[in-house]
């Protein structure tokens, strides 16, 4: 999710083409598609942050790129610009892995207690609770996901990650193994070393605790890539580690484009470990690269066409609201959003109506204005993709039931979007959409849910929506998934592990199992002589 672009052999016609094409189908269904555009079309409101951070930062220092270079930030709901930023690139990654490498290997921090090491984790905890609204506000405003969202959910989670793994420094130990002979032997688990991270942009600073938290609880240094669409949240809370007395060269973060920053950090051949956030496509691109360079372990966290399921025994309009907001909660902008719901047929025709009525209702317009619920898509790319689907939805025969058309006339808004009668084979129930598009499809019994839910190149996650618990037990057991929520979905705790099977990715993040990611076990075997005891 450096950007989450799929690999779509949709046509490249331009917006203003789809846009009058995409006319003439809405209001297929039941023909209501009429979304009101006052609150996309009034001024947009001034986000209550100073933009104070666009330089990287290398060894505890905000500096300019080597090159001078700088790169646009576009606020998506006008698409003008926010700020420039300063334009990471493999010169910049190398003065940042030489940083990053000498805190590891002559500073500090691998050689602090582990509990001092969670007194600095908890501080700044303590002071992004403190500026916790600006922090949001720099999210919802890069981003374009509503700034109550921002607060309610995100800063909150980022705290309690930060705490958790504060939590988790002073409990990281190995183990004593009883040999056959008269030997002493344990394991010794060890920092990784240089930890290189790329994250999206879809939810920065969630992704950036997932990252950074683990890594600086077990003791490693780190080089962060921050998405080309979404730099400003990382580089203000990067300067609160510092307040909390992180030492300098612990946490560098470099801004920039995936081609140049991303590649060379993923290649770089004294980094010890890279952990990826993105679309498939470019996981396989970045895993590459860690191969051909020092063959450097890989985490990858990757797309998803997450299935929601909807049990003939299932109250209906419970259903909806859980179905509505597994998909469409951050502009769809989710890797686990629940994107084929699948509908038994005894209550698919009631859920279609009520899915679409609950589509109509959401309220889309300025993330800053109080109340609303979806804000902008990120950026022009992401617009055009959406609409692009949309178009060769209603062209394979799926019925638009509401929306599928731009949002207002300013930004990248879309309206909520619901088809019905969607078909395995189509682009909309196969590819990634990452955007407010809800597909509805029927099945008939528990096998067949089964079988078409596993029939994708992805696994991240699935939701399942019933009364029985037989039902719930033989579908999450069957369903080929790294996550499956029974009557909730998007559950995030901090000890909760996220990762997926097949294509979504290798290796999990958060709770316990994420710290495996940034350590090394050791062995160490020590010869007895005339023990007492063996």
């Amino acid at each position: 999710m450096a950007a989450r672009r799929m690999s779509s052999l949709l046509s490249s016609s331009t917006t203003s083409t789809l846009l009058r094409s995409l006319g003439n189908y809405a209001g297929r269904g039941n023909g209501i598609s009429r979304f009101s555009t006052a609150a996309a079309l009034e001024e947009p409101i001034t986000p209550p942050v100073t933009i104070e951070h666009i330089k990287l930062l290398i060894n505890g220092q905000f500096v300019d790129a080597a090159s001078g270079k700088t790169f646009p930030t576009l606020d998506p709901r006008t698409g003008q610009l926010i700020a420039n930023v300063a334009e990471g690139d493999i010169e910049d990654v190398n003065r940042a892995v030489a940083a990053a490498r000498k805190a590891f290997d002559e500073g500090p921090w691998p050689r602090m207690t582990a509990y001092e090491r969670s007194k600095i984790l908890l501080r700044f905890a303590d002071l992004v609770e403190k500026n916790a609204d600006e922090i949001a506000a720099l999210e919802a405003w890069d981003n374009g996901k509503p700034y109550e969202q921002a607060t309610s959910d995100e800063i909150p989670l980022f705290i309690r990650l930060f705490r958790y793994y504060a939590g988790w420094a002073d409990k990281i130990h190995g183990l004593t193994i009883q040999a056959d002979g008269p030997h002493h032997v344990q394991t010794l688990h060890e920092p990784i070393g240089v930890a290189g991270q790329i994250i999206p942009w879809n939810f920065p600073l969630l992704m950036f605790s997932w990252k950074v938290g683990p890594a600086l609880a077990c003791g490693n240094t780190i080089v962060l890539k921050t998405a080309e669409q979404t730099p400003l949240s990382a580089l203000y809370v990067a300067r609160l580690f510092h307040e909390a007395g992180l030492p300098p060269g612990v946490l560098n973060i470099v801004s920039g484009y995936g081609p140049s920053a991303g590649a060379a950090l993923a290649s770089h051949m004294d980094v010890d470990k890279l952990a990826f956030t993105g679309s498939t496509q470019t996981g396989k691109i970045v895993l590459g690269l860690a191969a051909k360079s020092n063959l450097k372990p890989v985490t990858l966290e990757l797309g998803g066409k997450s299935p929601f399921i909807v049990c003939e025994d299932a109250n209906v309009d419970e259903a909806v609201d859980l179905a509505h907001a597994a998909l469409f909660y951050n502009q769809g902008q989710c890797c686990c959003a629940g994107s084929r719901t699948f509908v038994h047929e005894r209550v698919y025709d009631e859920f279609v109506e009520k899915a679409k009525a609950r589509a109509l209702k959401r309220v889309v317009g300025d993330p800053f204005r109080k109340g609303v619920e979806q804000g902008p898509q990120v950026d022009s790319e992401q617009f055009d993709k959406i609409l692009k689907y949309i178009k060769s939805g209603v062209d394979s025969g799926a019925t638009l039931e509401t929306g599928g058309q731009r949002f207002g006339s300013n930004g990248y808004y879309v309206q909520p979007t619901v088809f019905s009668n969607v078909q395995d084979d189509m682009l909309i129930a196969k590819d990634e959409i990452f955007g407010p598009v809800q597909t509805i499809l029927k099945f008939k019994d528990i096998n067949e849910v089964i079988r078409r839910s596993n029939a994708t190149q992805f696994g991240l996650a699935a939701g399942v929506f019933t009364q029985n618990l037989d039902t719930a037990n033989t579908l999450t057991r069957a369903l080929k998934a790294g996550t499956v929520w029974v009557n909730c979905f998007d559950v995030f705790d901090a000890a909760i592990p996220f990762g997926g099977y097949k294509m979504s990715g290798h290796g999990r993040e958060k709770g316990i199992y994420s710290l495996n990611n940034y350590l090394q076990v050791k062995a160490v075997v020590t010869h007895l002589k005339n023990p007492a005891w063996l």
